[in-house]
């Protein structure tokens, strides 16, 4: 039979330096405790700033969803009033323009004025079946080379219905304040056989009815461009060529100071 070795109760000793240590055991529990500290519980995690960023996704992706529905139905209501109607934009065209008066005249001080007179006609027609057109009175001026040479106006009418309307206005100028680079144009112009450019501009405001629906008023700008002239001689005016002129409508979209 083999001898049982059993280990030491005795502390073991270890030398160093010719003096024997003793191994140090580790200090009860009882000074690791402090009865004063606060046992340690865990936070529980924030979930307010969760459920607001849920509910602001919400909202965003409902508002996006709404808005373009009803973009959609504006959209489809777009497509069946054009197909129901046909809407076409009116239709302008110079009749006759004819100057009774256009003149230049100097004074002492070498300043130059300008009187002139002259009557347009223009026809509005509406090539629109089922929609009719109120318009407001509208204002009306001549110009060559980006100088007014006269104004007017003409009275607020309806147009309705495949209907032609005349619009008749007598514009006029007296004693003008002419800058120097405008009388050298205007006199240039006037030497010319065909005489000086005429361009007509018109501004008004629409409302389109279409049976039981109305619009809200929109402005729009008529612009008749290839129009020429000549000085009358006598008392007989000059009637103007209008073989030339053509007329185009333009929106007038205002946003705060800017119009386009």
């Amino acid at each position: 039979m083999t001898d049982r070795v059993y280990p030491s109760a005795k502390p073991t000793t270890t030398t160093t330096n010719g003096t024997a240590t003793g191994a140090t055991n580790p200090p009860p529990k009882s000074h690791l405790y402090n009865p004063n500290r606060l046992p340690y519980r865990p936070q529980p995690t924030p979930r307010r700033r969760r459920s607001r960023r849920r509910c602001l996704c919400l909202c965003c992706f409902w508002s996006i969803l709404i808005l373009a529905g009803l973009l959609l139905l504006a959209a489809i209501a777009g497509c069946v009033v054009y197909v129901l109607y046909n809407p076409r934009r009116p239709t302008f065209s110079v009749t006759t323009l004819k100057i009774y008066q256009f003149n230049l005249s100097t004074t002492a001080d070498d300043t130059t004025h300008l009187s002139s007179t002259l009557n347009l006609t223009i026809s509005a027609k509406n090539p629109n079946k089922k929609l009719t057109y109120f318009y407001d009175p509208i204002s009306i001026t001549a110009l060559s080379n980006n100088l007014e040479i006269a104004n007017g106006s003409f009275p607020l009418f309806t147009s309705d219905p495949k209907n032609i309307t005349l619009i008749r206005s007598s514009l006029s100028t007296s004693s003008q304040v002419v800058d120097a680079d405008s009388v050298k144009s205007l006199r240039s112009d006037l030497k010319k056989k065909i005489g000086l450019p005429i361009k007509v501009v018109m501004d008004t405001k629409v409302v389109m009815k279409m049976e039981n629906l109305k619009s809200k008023k929109v402005r729009i700008r008529v612009t008749c461009d290839g129009i020429h002239g000549v000085v009358p001689k006598g008392k007989s005016p000059s009637i103007a060529s209008i073989s030339d002129a053509k007329c185009k409508v333009d929106l007038r979209i205002k946003i705060w100071k800017w119009t386009f």
